[in-house]
């Protein structure tokens, strides 16, 4: 049994990451309170709602269905538990952790911070598509597939070396995570703040959890990889 060492991070490292996650968690406290109070930034929510309804044509609606499909609970839970099952067979279990840990903490995420602001969502009238009657604040498509993405992005980015494969790996998951959000505001399921506060959260809690593996990787290897290996010879 091979145990991989994780190294933890610089004291660089480790303070970039403390920045981002305070900045970013204030950011998103400042826009709960607005959301709750309707006030703040969240004034602008609804000229943005106004602003974006004729900019909407055949082409870009169809893209935003599948944009927005692509976000759904159904595609990323699928696609969660396929990288599981292919981690695990692989013996990669720390990126294994890491996802179940990101997932996991994402939904959780959604469903406390929705139930703590409840906020409205837009006006059914001008939804492109069923009408969702869940709170607005996170929007869960969002969330969950940018802390998706960026568990794919990190894994991705750790098997490349190459600068220029890593960075078009990095540019098309912040695509892909920009257009889920924009497909929610654009098919009027959110209000611009919500989609804005859910990229913040996936931003605080995918570096928390990348702390937490800088910091356990090696011990949780060890611990786990002699119980995977006699499931796995079965």
């Amino acid at each position: 049994m091979t145990i991989t060492r994780y190294q933890h991070l610089t004291k660089g490292a480790a303070l970039t990451s403390s920045v981002i996650v305070i900045a970013a968690t204030t950011a998103v406290l400042t826009l709960a309170d607005a959301a709750r109070e309707r006030d703040g930034i969240t004034v602008i929510d609804p000229r943005i709602a106004a602003e974006t309804l004729p900019l909407r044509d055949s082409a870009l609606t169809a893209l935003a269905h599948v944009l927005t499909f692509l976000g759904s609970e159904l595609v990323v839970g699928g696609l969660a538990v396929v990288l599981l099952l292919v981690l695990l067979a692989r013996r990669q279990i720390v990126p294994a952790f890491t996802l179940v840990l990101a997932i996991g903490g994402s939904v959780t995420l959604t469903i406390a911070v929705k139930q703590l602001v409840m906020r409205v969502r837009p006006g059914p009238v001008d939804v492109l598509g069923p009408v969702d009657h869940s709170f607005s604040f996170p929007s869960g498509h969002t969330l969950n597939s940018t802390v998706f993405i960026g568990v794919v992005v990190y894994l991705l980015a750790r098997r490349f070396q190459q600068p220029l494969r890593r960075t078009l790996i990095v540019v098309a998951g912040i695509g892909l995570a920009a257009g889920v959000g924009l497909s929610r505001i654009y098919l009027g399921y959110h209000w611009a703040t919500d989609v804005l506060a859910s990229w913040l959260i996936a931003v605080v809690w995918l570096t928390i959890v990348l702390l937490i593996t800088s910091a356990l990787g090696t011990e949780v290897e060890r611990r786990i990889s002699p119980h995977l290996n006699r499931i796995l010879r079965r």
